[in-house]
This record gives structure tokens, sequence and C-alpha cells, in this order.
């Protein structure tokens, strides 16, 4: 029985129960994309520490857990870093034009029936797909 499914519910849970922490212990919504440019803006500090704590979370657990749960961890990503580096940087103008990203909208903002949470992640899900196939299936280039 495949049961790769598992890590994914896994990482789910852990996600939800990290939002809902930050909410009940900060009174603010758990989005990753706006914390990160909160710091790189430096538009708050009053909450510099708070983020640099999270975005070192979010960079540093991994790291440290990866040798417990999943040390032979594969992934499909391509080998080519300049596909990977204009990936990264058009997820970033995404986020911006989005007002957010998939912590804020798709986790916090669906679990609080947010209209403007649901509408931006089915838009973002929709241009992934469509991205995928355009850049995978018909370019071959990913």
């Amino acid at each position: 029985m495949n049961i790769e499914w598992i890590s994914g519910l896994a990482g789910g849970l852990l996600i939800g129960l990290g939002a809902a922490a930050y909410l009940l212990c900060n009174g603010r919504i758990m989005g990753a994309s706006g914390i990160l440019g909160g710091l790189v803006a430096r538009s708050d500090r009053a909450t510099t520490t708070e983020r640099l704590a999270f975005v070192g979370g979010l960079i540093g657990m991994p790291f440290l857990l990866r040798p417990l749960i999943a040390p032979q961890a594969e992934t499909h990503l391509t080998p080519d870093l300049a596909i990977v580096i204009i990936a990264g940087l058009l997820v970033g103008v995404g986020t911006r034009i989005a007002n957010g990203c998939t912590s804020g909208h798709g986790v916090c903002g669906i679990s609080r029936f947010s209209l403007r949470g649901i509408v931006a992640t089915v838009f973002y899900i929709l241009a992934g797909g469509l991205t995928v196939a355009l850049f995978r299936h018909a370019l071959g280039v990913i």
C-alpha cells in the first residue's frame, strides 16, 4: 500500500498547527510572504525579532528534522539552478501582487472562510497548473 500521502498529511497538520499558534499568540495571520516582506521593507521594527524567529524556523527546522523524519527524501526539482532562481523570483513577485501567499490565503484565509483568501487560492492553484502544463509539457523546460 502506498503511504506517501501520510507525509503530506503530517506536513499539513504541522502548518495548520503553526498557523493556529501564530494567530493565538500574536493576534495576526501567519502569512510567510508578509512576514518576510516586513523584514525586507523594515516596516514594523517592533516585530523584527518575531519575524526573524519565524523565518529562521522556516529555514532551519527542515535541516534539523530531516535526519529524523525523511533521511532519504527525494525531490523531482530540476537540476538547472537558473530555473530555480527565476521560479523563486516569480513566486515572490506573485505573492506581492496577490497580497499574500499559500500560508496567508490558502491555510489561514480558507480556514477563516475569507472570500479574498478563497479567490486568491483558486487563482494561484490555476496559475501553478497552467505554468507546469506550459513549461513541462508544452516547452519541455522543466
